[in-house]
């Protein structure tokens, strides 16, 4: 049996790199100065509890293979994910100290996929939308098609444990093979 756990994440600040601004300022033309700090002690405070629960599944003799939302196929993921890390990112720092103890850290995603989307969060319009939950998106569906793939293709059967670091509108978990468990997170 092959072993996921499924790690709904919430993206900070530091992960958005060059779109941060334009997302600053339409979720504080939106919710407010006040809205916009309050966002991000809550994310601060998602990603200390997302670290104390993923420490957990260090055990020796289990592999751990790390799927990123948002890290592409690209032969240079440790590099992307110590850049991010450096510049503050919860995410990737713990994806990097992950990596650090023996974790494998995995590209995830088709980065031609990952062009179309930033090509579309540069134009004005979606700046910041949040997308609706009943909304599936034809790109987020292809990206998830493809992530499940990535997963069903490296994911090794136990001691093996896969954890899936993935956005909350991605619906990878539904296009797994029926051989992947999946688990999502507690305690985060």
């Amino acid at each position: 049996m092959r072993r996921l756990v499924h790690i709904p994440i919430i993206h900070a600040a530091e992960d958005l790199g060059s779109q941060i601004e334009a997302v600053r300022k339409a979720y504080i033309a939106r919710y407010g100065i006040r809205g916009w700090q309050q966002h991000l002690r809550v994310v601060a405070q998602f990603w200390s509890e997302v670290r104390q629960a993923v420490l957990r599944f260090q055990q020796a003799g289990r592999l751990l293979r790390l799927y990123q939302d948002g890290l592409p196929v690209c032969e240079r993921e440790l590099e992307l994910v110590r850049e991010l890390a450096g510049s503050g990112s919860e995410n990737y720092r713990l994806l990097a100290d992950l990596a650090g103890e023996g974790a494998v850290l995995m590209g995830t995603e088709d980065p031609d996929l990952l062009r179309q989307e930033r090509r579309r969060w540069q134009e004005p319009a979606s700046a910041f939308q949040p997308a609706s939950s009943s909304s599936y998106d034809p790109l987020m569906e292809q990206r998830d098609r493809y992530i499940a793939a990535r997963i069903d293709a490296t994911l090794g059967p136990e001691p093996e444990l896969g954890l899936l670091f993935i956005g909350a509108l991605h619906r990878v978990t539904e296009k797994l093979p029926p051989g992947i468990e999946v688990v999502r997170l507690t305690g985060a």
